[in-house]
């Protein structure tokens, strides 16, 4: 009989426990399919408000001097490019995952990657080409209204050949027109 009595308790034991895991796994699932839901709802990641810039950079593209050294500017507004630009591709990798598991395809968040790795190699190849035209350093910045590109100040500051050097090298690798370009000289 006590062996009985033993193994009785042992199974209500093992199914109250079994019991408590399946209900807190159905708990968790729905509460996590909602957050994720919610995370990567095409309205909040997608909108201009995703991708904030540092001080410096929103400072380039409204186009007013920042008070650092040249070098620190330099790294700091690349630095901060590229973690607005990594956190937009981590949330639209999460958002072309996500409707994979639903087995649904998201054209659109592709199309969005595809825009910003193309963007992110036009910025590299204007910067390449405008320091391989003798300036020490610069930064481009492209929008969809136009794009920034601070230079290191050459000595003399910038004259009106060195803005038509920096402007054509823009036009021919980027498409933006000439009333389209921001040039900031960076002392």
């Amino acid at each position: 009989m006590k062996v009985w009595k033993k193994n009785l308790v042992a199974a209500a034991v093992l199914v109250t426990v079994c019991a408590g895991i399946y209900v807190n796994w159905m708990y968790t699932e729905d509460k996590a399919a909602d957050n994720l839901t919610d995370t990567l709802d095409y309205e909040k990641v997608m909108n201009d408000d995703t991708l904030v810039l540092s001080e410096d950079m929103a400072a380039i593209a409204a186009g007013e001097d920042v008070s650092t050294t040249a070098e620190d500017y330099f790294a700091a507004v690349r630095l901060s490019r590229q973690q607005a630009r990594d956190n937009a591709v981590n949330l639209l990798q999460e958002a072309i995952n996500y409707n994979a598991e639903e087995g649904t395809k998201d054209s659109e968040s592709a199309m969005q990657l595809e825009d910003i790795v193309q963007t992110a190699l036009s910025e590299a190849q204007i910067e390449s080409l405008i320091i391989a035209k003798g300036y020490e350093d610069c930064v481009a910045y492209m929008t969809g209204e136009g794009i920034s590109v601070a230079v290191s100040s050459p000595e003399g500051g910038l004259q009106q050949s060195d803005v038509a050097v920096i402007a054509d090298v823009v036009m021919s690798q980027s498409g933006y027109s000439l009333d389209t370009i921001r040039i900031v000289e960076v002392q």
